[in-house]
């Protein structure tokens, strides 16, 4: 059937609901003589939530069910006739004579839909049915208040906060969630998300009840599969495990936060949280979504590696081999790996092998020891022949807890930033390769003369060739030769960093091919650093080359902070980098390709611009704000970016944001939030006063950073290069103008042609708030992210801090550029502090 006839049948439909239930009521208790007629409305205490009959997208059969009442968006997370809905709107809940609540239509006599089927009869009379604030519908007891039955125990496909997720071990009742059959059908479909009890327990995601995507066990602190969780900004989540159950809870961290979990019917289970300024639910988690997700992907003894660029993304554990190298020649990794023929790994000097930052395996057959330490517990697998792998159980108390695995080793996957530690269990030839051997005086000092002649003979060839280089060269060469060998140096301390890191390293011959040689065809833009180049691998995975120049401002050191602080980065809003490859004079980063470069390339573009309306503007400028939040607060490492703009500020395919370059960004401790730099690096126009005047850096000048680019969003109009004709300030300086005369709506770039909100005049105003001159006036990005999402009250600006219009000098001139639509657009500020 044609959806517009589909739409309108719905429409008639409705129309005709409401034409017969002209006497529709708002109720907030049913009782045996108030039921709930199809066109009512249970209402919770503080009409958070509603309950009552509704039809799905594009149907129009009759569930009841419970929805969010204040969500401008319905949606409903609560199904009880999920399989056996009314056809027309003859349904009626009421409470039976037992004191079960029951469903009932006219079309089908007296037998009932669904009830709430209680094992013990009770008076209908003392009992009646409410909706909590919690979401909770309830049957309760009216005489002592007691909760007789409640929808909680029995979700549908939707995981609210404070519901619970696992297993009953009093009554066998499992708190699971299944997914509906479609957007159309809410009945049972073939996904559910439930606990395994068995071993250590963990969830698991099913497809008709097989195995497709697993939690891991809880670590104390997260699931082992769900490293996100160790930074939560949205939700807590407690885990009880003892003889009454064994069940995992979600609580918001703010009541004003909505959220929920939702096994949606494809089989991607998602977190969402409502955003009242956009309208819309937002995903911040969601699994499976990777190929390493996939349950067992890489079959028993092998480790899933979705970083694996170069290569297979299946590898084997220490000590074990592909059981079918033809299947895995051709990328079929799910048959694993077996333990190398002809060891042994019992009493024959064997040992364990640490494999880092991993979801651990299946602990469904694994056993827990919680009063032994890593240490009792490597003694206690290494004692037991049959013990493959150990880890910690609880990473809470500093690594306690003993978890054995004696069997299959399966479903082992690697992150990049946030893991658990599996020893493995090898043989003593492997054990060899991977432990460093103490060596006997004697032969230490055989080592050592050996090695001292070695370097002794090497130093007099190269004396010798550079002698010969500096006859060969004009004098007025030297410095730049002395230079290069500085930097060959650097390099070679790269070079052997790269061996121990989790980041691919790329051949230079990869990248050519990749990138055709490095054609100007595939050129996608310049900037101070260097070229940037889009690539396809062999595999057809699109890339983006970052290659710095040789006379870039960006050092080996540079390059090295970049390198390592983006490969342990993981937010949807932070670019995501592939590898690096350093060779020869080569040194180039590698990032995920995204389609629609800088914004800046949006923003400042008389065509382009118009592409962006007020609604998406928002949407990128929140989600630079989180991706900022989740440096300065959420991530393992305190990060200040320190050269936030427009043209660092990448956009994917579906125009989300992703802030690049990290080239400039300083580690702070824990509770570190400032620092001081006698080389001041970034754009002008987007650094803070106290940095480029005294150095001083902090997390509040990335906050003025992002004033900045929040203000250059809303005008389209670049901060630095923006004179108005009256006035000899830059766009902070006149929007400040404006803001004082009370028509700062001038500003707002004309291409959206008034199609904006009051909420552009809120934006602008948080936008006032981060350029403040003094620091400690300036919000931090917590503050920011929650009054970009929420209408609370803001206070005035102070004034700003902003330059006044002048001739660029040799401090202010940045990098040439070639083409401002680069995928990473860089420019380059270098002075020195006073």
């Amino acid at each position: 059937m044609d959806a517009s006839i589909r739409m309108t049948l719905f429409s008639l439909h409705t129309l005709l609901l409401l034409l017969q239930r002209s006497h529709c009521e708002t109720l907030n208790t049913i009782t045996q003589s108030i039921p709930l007629r199809d066109g009512d409305v249970l209402l919770s205490e503080n009409k958070i939530f509603a309950f009552g009959f509704f039809s799905p997208e594009n149907s129009t059969r009759r569930f009841i069910g419970t929805w969010y009442n204040n969500v401008s968006e319905k949606t409903v997370f609560w199904v009880a006739n999920r399989d056996r809905p009314v056809n027309d709107t003859s349904g009626v809940l009421s409470i039976n004579s037992s004191g079960d609540l029951v469903l009932h239509c006219c079309s089908n006599g007296s037998s009932p839909l669904w009830s709430t089927n209680m094992s013990t009869t009770i008076s209908d009379k003392t009992t009646a049915a409410q909706l909590q604030d919690s979401g909770n519908f309830i049957l309760l007891q009216r005489l002592s208040n007691r909760v007789l039955w409640q929808s909680f125990d029995h979700p549908t496909d939707t995981q609210m906060p404070f519901m619970k997720l696992g297993l009953d071990r009093r009554t066998g009742l499992y708190w699971s969630l299944n997914s509906w059959k479609s957007k159309d059908d809410p009945g049972q479909g073939n996904f559910t998300y439930r606990m395994d009890p068995r071993g250590y327990p963990q969830l698991f995601l099913y497809q008709n009840g097989v195995p497709r995507w697993r939690s891991g066990p809880w670590t104390g602190l997260r699931w082992s599969g769900v490293p996100q969780m160790t930074n939560p900004d949205i939700l807590n989540v407690s885990f009880v495990n003892d003889q009454e159950e064994i069940s995992v809870v979600h609580k918001v961290r703010n009541s004003s936060i909505i959220a929920r979990m939702v096994m949606e019917p494809s089989g991607l289970l998602q977190q969402f949280t409502w955003h009242d300024r956009t309208g819309r639910w937002i995903q911040f988690w969601a699994a499976p979504v990777e190929q390493c997700d996939n349950y067992g992907a890489c079959g028993p003894y092998g480790n899933c590696d979705p970083y694996n660029t170069n290569r297979f993304f299946c590898t084997c554990l220490p000590g074990f081999e592909p059981r079918s190298p033809a299947d895995w020649f051709l990328r079929d990794g799910s048959g694993g790996c077996k333990r190398t023929p002809g060891v042994s790994t019992c009493r024959s000097g064997e040992g364990f092998v640490k494999v880092a930052l991993v979801k651990v395996p299946d602990t469904s057959r694994a056993h827990a020891d919680m009063s032994l330490s890593l240490k009792e517990c490597a003694q206690e697998c290494l004692k037991n022949c049959s013990c493959t792998a150990y880890t910690s159980a609880d990473e809470s108390n500093g690594g306690s807890g003993c978890l054995a695995w004696y069997d299959d080793l399966l479903d082992i996957r690697t992150f990049s930033d946030i893991g658990q530690d599996l020893y493995v269990r090898v043989d003593a030839a492997v054990l060899a390769r991977f432990t460093e051997k103490k060596r006997s005086p004697r032969k230490w000092l055989i080592g050592a003369t050996v090695s001292a002649g070695v370097i002794l003979v090497l130093l007099i060839i190269l004396f010798i060739v550079k002698k010969r280089h500096r006859r060969a060269r004009p004098s007025a060469s030297l410095s730049v030769a002395h230079h290069g060998d500085d930097e060959s140096r650097s390099r070679h301390v790269l070079e052997y960093d790269s061996r121990t890191s989790d980041l691919p390293f790329f051949d230079l011959s990869t990248i050519a091919t990749a990138t055709d040689n490095f054609s100007f065809i595939n050129k996608l833009g310049q900037g101070g650093f260097g070229s940037v180049y889009k690539g396809v691998l062999d595999d057809g995975k699109e890339i983006a080359v970052k290659r710095l120049s040789k006379s870039s401002g960006q050092g080996i050191e540079e390059f090295k902070n970049e390198v390592t602080l983006i490969a342990r980065l993981q937010h949807r809003n932070l670019v995501k980098i592939l590898g690096c490859c350093i060779e020869e004079d080569e040194k180039m980063l590698i990032y995920e390709y995204l389609p629609n470069k800088s914004l800046d390339s949006f923003l400042f573009d008389e065509q382009k611009r118009s592409l962006l309306g007020w609604r998406k503007r928002f949407e990128i400028a929140y989600g630079i704000a989180r991706g900022m939040l989740y440096l300065h607060q959420d991530s393992r490492l305190r990060i200040i970016h320190r050269d936030l703009k427009t043209s660092n500020v990448l956009l994917d395919a579906s125009m989300n944001p992703k802030i690049s370059d990290f080239g400039m960004a300083r580690i702070c401790g824990g509770d570190q939030i400032e620092g001081n730099t006698r080389r001041v690096v970034g754009t002008y126009g987007y650094m803070s006063p106290e940095y480029a005047m005294e150095g001083l850096f902090s997390i509040k000048s990335d906050v003025y950073s992002f004033g900045v680019v929040l203000l250059e969003i809303i005008s389209g109009k670049r901060n630095s290069s923006f004179y108005h004709e009256n006035s000899s300030c830059n766009l902070v300086g006149h929007v400040w103008e404006l803001w004082k005369e009370g028509s700062c709506l001038d500003i707002v770039d004309p291409s959206m042609a008034n199609m904006y909100d009051e909420e552009v005049l809120r934006c602008i105003q948080i936008a006032l708030l981060c350029v403040q001159e003094f620091a400690t006036d300036r919000p931090t990005m917590s503050d920011v992210v929650f009054m970009l999402g929420n209408n609370v009250r803001l206070s005035s600006p102070k004034q700003p801090s902003f330059a006044s219009r002048r001739k660029p000098g040799r401090a202010d001139t940045s990098s040439s550029n070639e083409g401002t639509n680069s995928v990473n657009y860089l420019t380059l500020t270098v002075v020195e502090a006073r």
